[in-house]
């Protein structure tokens, strides 16, 4: 039950005080991957010295820098776990804390909410500022519909990304299994972009990325379809999953957006450039609004619950130990 007991803990942390203000040790790691991409990356900056045409050259870069960014921190995390396992309430204490760090619960629904309620008024210009701070794609011109597709999409999507991928590899490998996925996860949020500067540079990183979500995001996306509407969530999953650009992200949007019976997907502008994206969900859904953002928000937290469940049976089971 030690593993359960650090969930809820940590659940209870991120309940309680929601993402750290100041002194985040992700902001840390950030400005770690900036100094490294700065450092390592050939195509870092218009004037460059290094150029490199074949990229081979620029995608080992971008390994060493995954390396020597994630895996020295994965190794401190195995050393904390061995010092700290001679106790099992200072055991808890530690990785309760490790694992708060790296969920985002709370955060994310607030950041639902605060679009959902500004979109809900008629308050356009608020609802595109809070949903400018969540997504990648332009904001600025975003009609009600388009900011509740992008809004429900990010929910969907961050809820695997957020919380589930993070508390599937705590229960698998501990500390360093939670580690390992938030740095790793953060590397491609600043690094798997795929345009010039960085598609060779940040192969690894999106790869590894890629790797470490395989699993969960499948659990995530058979978690929206059990606490969901079935059928629909299934069968958008098996139609949709297939056609979107990332292979995680796809099962758990096509999913999610079937479990709240609502159509997303479409256009949308990313860096300055149109973009036509598979449909997701139904296209007899419900159209996109305020009501989808928090139909959104109800399916993680009731996901959550279903895993916080799955995790004490397995707990009792003795399936799950640090």
């Amino acid at each position: 039950m030690l593993v359960l007991s650090c969930v809820l803990l940590a659940l209870l942390l991120d309940y309680l005080f929601q993402e750290p203000r100041r002194y985040h040790p992700l902001v840390g790691f950030g400005n770690l991957a900036i100094w490294l991409e700065r450092h390592f990356n050939r195509l870092a900056g218009a004037d460059a010295p290094l150029r490199d045409a074949s990229g081979r050259g620029t995608r080992l870069a971008g390994v060493i820098a995954w390396c020597l960014a994630v895996l020295p921190l994965t190794a401190l995390a195995c050393v904390l776990q061995e010092l700290v396992d001679f106790s099992d309430g200072l055991l808890m204490l530690v990785s309760a804390v490790v694992l708060y760090l790296a969920i985002g619960w709370r955060s994310l629904l607030s950041h639902g909410l605060a679009i959902a309620q500004p979109l809900a008024a008629g308050n356009l210009a608020e609802a595109r500022q809070a949903v400018g701070m969540i997504v990648s794609r332009d904001t600025s011109e975003l009609k009600e519909t388009d900011i509740a597709s992008a809004a429900t999409e990010s929910m969907l999507e961050n809820g695997a990304d957020a919380i589930f991928s993070a508390l599937f590899w705590f229960c698998v490998l501990g500390l360093p299994g939670v580690v390992l996925y938030r740095l790793s996860n953060t590397l491609d949020a600043m690094w798997g972009y795929k345009n010039e500067r960085y598609l060779q540079f940040g192969w690894a990183a999106a790869r590894m990325d890629d790797l470490l979500n395989f699993i969960p995001a499948r659990l995530t996306a058979l978690s929206y379809a059990l606490v969901g509407k079935t059928g629909i969530a299934i069968a958008s999953w098996k139609q949709q999953a297939g056609n979107w650009k990332s292979p995680n992200a796809g099962p758990v949007m096509a999913a999610g957006a079937g479990a709240i019976n609502v159509s997303l997907g479409g256009a949308a502008i990313y860096h300055g450039q149109l973009q036509q994206r598979p449909q997701l969900g139904p296209v007899t859904g419900d159209k996109a609004s305020a009501g989808s953002i928090r139909k959104a928000c109800r399916l993680v937290e009731r996901v959550l619950i279903l895993w916080v469940v799955v995790i004490a049976v397995l707990g009792i089971g003795g399936v799950l130990c640090l």
